[in-house]
């Protein structure tokens, strides 16, 4: 029986050991085909670390630090090196001069967009953001257009924002000098300006379904900076036929693409030509007008996609912003009162107007260093070579991925001494005008440059002056133990959590 148990197990022996000698071949063929192919690329492109097959330089590179990663991969191969994400190659662009060339002196030939697999996975490379080619440039424009004609640095959009402030305000007087976490509050109210314009209508700050839309923003965001985030970004194309976390991820993106198509569905049912009251109004219309042209770029696809950019790029962003500005006041409390002096003698008891921007250097310097030093998109959005370029001595291929390190151009020394340091006073003169920098880049530049940046800067002057004309920020935390270092150092920097108390200023 022993002996007959024997030669039934030695075919299986047999199978196994054919079958471990099959994959092991095939590892070696794989491999060898990538390091082939790899030796090639590593001719043309930049120096970088070694990757190894498969992973990149994943093993080199952790999710809470990868700032620090890259960092110390410039200290090592310089301002311009390759990283391995994966299987494919990223070059990483360092410091002020390095970014500018690539994205202003060579801006059509680094005007593609690089991956953002989460988002691809929902919304297919449509809309604004995540396009290419000539539906970017047809998306990009219609939307510059339509936010321009419905008051983009206008008055329309500027009384729409000074509503909202006033809204804030309510929300602050309700916490009656009880110390509380701003995040939700300024979610709410920075987000319902990017909903005035998109679906024309804002939210109260307890309707279920805008608590929803919000709560999946967010945790789509959280979670492309998350460590599961980074592992999707690497192994997307496997990852998203399999179960995991990341199917969270996606389905934050694809709960908010549902609330978008809901909206494009009633603006339909009461869209009037004649009469468009918001962005959603003027894709339809010219959806309309494009019926008999197969090749219109002017579809539901884009009208979701680019509806999801304005929303995920006009909410969180600003909105962590401002949470930075007041975690910077409350430590720098002499910063705030000087604003403060300001509004006294510019504006006084009046509602802040857009205007006032020009009459009030301290508070725009203020702003400006808020947007520097916060550096909430350090590595900034992912960009792509249109074309093969030449560009320091190396020749990137078309369609390689790049990074312009946003971070290492707000943090440049050569532009800003002391990057480290909390001064509003290094964008003012000797005569305390306010003092411009070409490195100021908290919007990108280029050709991707963030197209709401006029939004984006009316907003945080109208919320910050209107919220400081009415309140003085305070908190029971001593100023030497808050930490204006960011909560993690991923693809985004969000500010660590904290609480504050308003107290009434009339």
């Amino acid at each position: 029986m022993s002996s007959n148990t024997t030669l039934q197990e030695r075919p299986r022996v047999n199978m196994f050991f054919a079958t471990a000698l099959l994959i092991l071949v095939l590892l070696c063929l794989v491999c060898a085909t990538w390091l082939k192919g790899k030796s090639k690329d590593q001719t043309l492109l930049p120096p970088g670390p070694p990757p190894l097959p498969f992973i990149g330089n994943i093993h080199q590179v952790k999710h809470r630090e990868l700032l620090l990663s890259l960092q110390q991969f410039q200290e090592k191969y310089g301002p311009i090196f390759t990283v391995y994400f994966g299987s494919q190659p990223s070059v990483m662009l360092c410091g002020y001069d390095m970014v500018k060339e690539a994205l202003i002196d060579h801006k059509d030939v680094f005007s593609g967009r690089g991956r953002r697999p989460l988002v691809e996975s929902v919304i297919k490379g449509y809309g604004i953001i995540d396009s290419n080619g000539e539906r970017w440039k047809q998306m990009r424009r219609f939307a510059l257009t339509t936010l321009r004609n419905f008051g983009m640095g206008k008055r329309s959009i500027e009384q729409r924002i000074q509503e909202e402030a006033q809204f804030l305000v309510e929300e602050f007087s309700k916490t009656e000098g009880k110390s509380f976490d701003p995040t939700f509050l300024l979610g709410c109210s920075i987000s319902n300006i990017i909903c005035s314009i998109v679906f024309g209508k804002r939210f109260s700050y307890n309707d279920e379904h805008f608590l929803s839309l919000l709560k999946n923003i967010t945790g789509a965001l959280r979670f492309m900076n998350s460590g599961w985030g980074m592992i999707f970004y690497y192994f997307h194309r496997l990852l998203r036929h399999l179960p995991g976390p990341h199917q969270k991820g996606i389905r934050y993106l694809t709960d908010v693409k549902a609330f978008v198509q809901e909206r494009v569905d009633e603006s339909l049912d009461t869209l009037n030509a004649d009469s468009t009251r918001h962005f959603i109004d003027c894709f339809l219309v010219k959806m309309q007008q494009d019926q008999q042209n197969p090749a219109s770029e002017f579809h539901n696809k884009n009208l979701v996609a680019s509806s999801m950019n304005l929303f995920f790029a006009g909410t969180e962003t600003t909105s962590t912003t401002l949470r930075y500005g007041f975690l910077a006041l409350l430590k720098y409390p002499e910063i705030q009162a000087k604003i403060q002096d300001e509004i006294e003698r510019v504006i006084g008891d009046r509602c802040p107007s857009a205007e006032d921007r020009t009459k009030m250097p301290y508070t725009e310097a203020v702003i400006y260093e808020i947007q520097r030093f916060s550096d909430i998109i350090p590595t900034g959005v992912p960009h792509a070579t249109t074309e093969d370029v030449s560009f320091r001595g190396y020749t990137i291929p078309k369609g390689t991925e790049v990074f312009p390190l946003l971070t290492t151009v707000l943090n440049d020394p050569k532009q800003f001494p002391q990057p480290g340091l909390f001064s509003p006073d290094r964008f003012l003169d000797d005569k305390g005008a306010l003092k411009k920098y070409a490195a100021f880049m908290p919007f990108s530049a280029g050709r991707r440059m963030c197209p709401g940046e006029g939004l984006a800067r009316m907003e945080l002057f109208l919320f910050l002056t209107t919220i400081l004309q009415n309140f003085t920020l305070t908190t029971v935390v001593s100023r030497e133990d808050l930490d204006l270092s960011p909560e993690c150092s991923s693809a985004g920097h969000l500010p660590r959590c904290y609480k504050m108390s308003v107290v009434p200023r009339h």
